[in-house]
């Protein structure tokens, strides 16, 4: 039995791609291609797929008992990525290539009838582990781009089977990939000179920016607050090459996949209030992220938040302190990160009137109730920041000129943002009870303030570091050394809509 060597698939465990091994026997019998292993539809369906591309690339497929087995046999095997293995494997089981021709490369990719390579996702996390087993990556052409972005993994882009074939035979050579980012260009994001008035509700983005700290805007229909949350990602710092990294790796194992175009860009998600919980954190039968994950180190906006079903929005209030999200399925667990920071706007009553000057709120006290009880207090007591967006008068408003733009609010937001990882090495959202301890000491009457307003305010342990973390982050705007009275109380007035 000629036996190929490891494949890696796209089957996923976390973000790692799983070493499935591939091996084609011959057994005496009637003609039949079986594939064992665990393998799902997509895989069983590959014999007509493998048995097409071969016939079409003059081939000759054996009329003999074949028998694949992918193992681990333990782990189920779903996609048409074990095409081109497959095929290699029985290429060696005809004696038409050798182990050795084979042996210093991963294979990934699927065949079409016409022998074509079609692309795969997750493309970028297989090739990071490849890289990890210092072996060389071959899969088509159309990922072998984004496969590249991994620069410390030889990858080899093929456009068809008999292009391959030829290149492991020695008559052909296929080229490394090169990452092509050179014609990459920035989307445009909305400018924050756009908005109008609303200054209580700018400088609460800005330092929710600053410090990636999560923020509640409340206040009637069409004040503004879709307008602002959309405004985030011109106010965010640059992504490193770490957090790009594993940015482009979650969104390459998703449904949508990874484009080049939004390298290196921080992701803004803004599901419908429709979601439901599994497509928040992720899930289903072989676990996939969620909205959550897939806003790692970026924006997830939750617009019309009491209209999302209470149980859904508690799905969050783990991810939101861990950073991450662990789905539980019989046959395993699968982990993904979930760094995002959370954007949410809300009316504060059914019409949406409520405390306007000019408009009546038509709402009794039991609706107003019913509706703000939609959110749970464990879910709102993770927010560190709530700020309303009143209505501004016409009037009022044709007079006032556009506001500072993203450009220069990115300017204090990039500072802050070295400041506080310079001192800490992450953002101020991330602080540690024991960091906070350390970094966001107060004055004797400062601290005093605070035990009074957490008496009043019946905040909780949690609220009370989360005010330190976001005073912290108003004195790393303001360039302050320490945390100063105006700091602190600034910090507290965010809490007072809860």
């Amino acid at each position: 039995m000629n036996q190929h060597g490891k494949v890696l698939s796209r089957t996923l465990v976390g973000i790692d791609a799983i070493p499935v091994t591939v091996e084609a026997t011959f057994l005496s019998g009637l003609p039949k291609f079986n594939i064992v292993g665990l393998p799902e539809a997509a895989v069983r369906e590959s014999r007509d797929r493998i048995r097409g591309a071969m016939t079409y690339s003059d081939i000759e497929f054996p009329q003999r008992a074949i028998v694949v087995n992918l193992a681990p046999a333990d782990l189920p095997k779903q996609g048409g990525c074990f095409d081109l293995p497959i095929a290699l494997a029985i290429l060696q089981a005809m004696d038409q290539l050798t182990q050795e021709q084979c042996a210093p490369f991963e294979f990934v990719g699927e065949l079409s009838l016409s022998g074509e390579l079609r692309p795969v996702n997750g493309a970028l996390p297989i090739a990071m582990a490849v890289a990890r087993a210092s072996a060389k990556l071959v899969l088509p052409m159309q990922s072998a781009a984004e496969a590249a972005l991994c620069e410390s993994c030889a990858v080899l882009g093929a456009c068809s089977l008999s292009e391959l074939i030829a290149a492991l035979a020695g008559t052909a050579r296929l080229q490394r990939v090169k990452p092509s980012l050179a014609d990459h260009t920035p989307s445009v994001v909305p400018d924050m000179s756009d908005v109008k008035g609303q200054l209580p509700a700018r400088r609460a983005l800005e330092i929710a920016c600053a410090g990636n700290h999560n923020l509640l805007m409340v206040g009637p229909p069409g004040t503004g607050k879709s307008m602002l949350a959309s405004r985030t990602p011109g106010l965010l710092p640059p992504m490193s090459l770490e957090q790009a990294m594993e940015s482009a790796t979650i969104q390459s194992i998703s449904s949508s996949g990874f484009s080049s175009k939004r390298w290196r860009q921080r992701p803004f998600r803004s599901p419908h209030h429709t979601a439901s919980g599994v497509a928040l954190v992720g899930g289903g039968s072989s676990p996939r992220p969620g909205e959550i994950s897939l806003a790692h180190h970026g924006v997830l906006f939750l617009d019309e938040l009491t209209e999302f079903p209470r149980h859904v929005l508690d799905v969050l209030r783990e991810p939101l302190e861990a950073g991450h999200v662990t789905i539980a399925r019989a046959g395993r667990s699968t982990c993904f990160p979930a760094r995002f920071q959370l954007i949410a706007a809300m009316n504060p009553c059914p019409c949406g009137y409520s405390g306007d000057p000019d408009i009546p709120c038509r709402c009794t006290e039991d609706q107003k109730r019913r509706y703000q009880g939609r959110l749970s207090g464990p879910f709102l007591d993770r927010i560190d920041m709530q700020v309303g967006v009143p209505r501004i008068d016409p009037v009022t408003l044709s007079k006032q000129r556009g506001g500072e733009s993203s450009a220069s609010i990115c300017v204090r937001v990039n500072h802050a943002y070295k400041t506080q990882h310079e001192r800490q090495q992450c953002d101020n959202a991330e602080l540690s009870i024991a960091r906070i301890e350390e970094i966001c000491t107060l004055q004797a009457s400062d601290q005093k303030l605070l035990e009074q307003a957490s008496r009043k305010l019946n905040l909780s342990v949690r609220a009370h570091y989360r005010i330190l973390r976001v005073a912290r982050t108003i004195a790393d705007l303001e360039q302050s050394d320490g945390i100063q009275a105006g700091h602190l109380l600034e910090a507290i007035s965010y809490r007072q809509l809860s």
